[in-house]
């Protein structure tokens, strides 16, 4: 019976239509698309860890001419979030959002216009070079973070597109 129960699930599982995204691995349609998509230059430090992250994850798929180019607005946020009795500020969050589209380079058509972002929490310690440490930490992680939503999202968007 059990066997019977498993050979069904597998035919119902194969004929729900999944498909791996990244499917062909560095040769399938996503890959390849990933692989010709040029990043236009971004404003300020969190915009050269974003364009480095992204060009990281894009060139990973391979080399191809450019048929797209992604632009990218970030705005990037740090503010106090929790005040002690003393009026110091104990806590900070840093907001890293982006703004992006995703354009074709033949036609000019904006295959892709969204928005992502990310956020992460920093103590406030009686040290200010522990403080800008966790600063800076905390904007090299949201950037890396942020780069990958962002590739997920336009290899999504590719793979619909096909």
């Amino acid at each position: 019976m059990r066997i019977l129960f498993a050979s069904l699930a597998l035919a119902l599982l194969s004929a729900c239509g999944l498909s791996p995204m990244y499917a062909g691995g560095g040769s399938g349609a996503v890959a390849q698309s990933l692989a010709a998509i040029e990043v236009a230059p971004i404003e300020g430090r969190a915009g050269w860890l974003v364009r480095s992250a992204l060009e990281e994850r894009f060139a990973a798929a391979g080399q191809a001419s450019p048929q797209y180019r992604i632009e990218v607005r970030l705005d990037d946020q740090l503010e106090g979030l929790a005040v002690l009795r003393d009026d110091t500020i104990s806590r900070e969050r840093r907001t890293l959002r982006a703004r992006y589209q995703l354009i074709d380079l033949t036609s000019g058509e904006i295959v892709l216009d969204a928005t992502d972002g990310s956020d992460a929490g920093i103590d406030v310690v009686s040290s200010e070079y522990a403080v800008i440490a966790a600063e800076q930490t905390a904007l090299e992680n949201l950037s890396q973070d942020l780069a990958q939503r962002i590739v997920t999202r336009v290899a999504w968007a590719l793979r619909a597109g096909q």
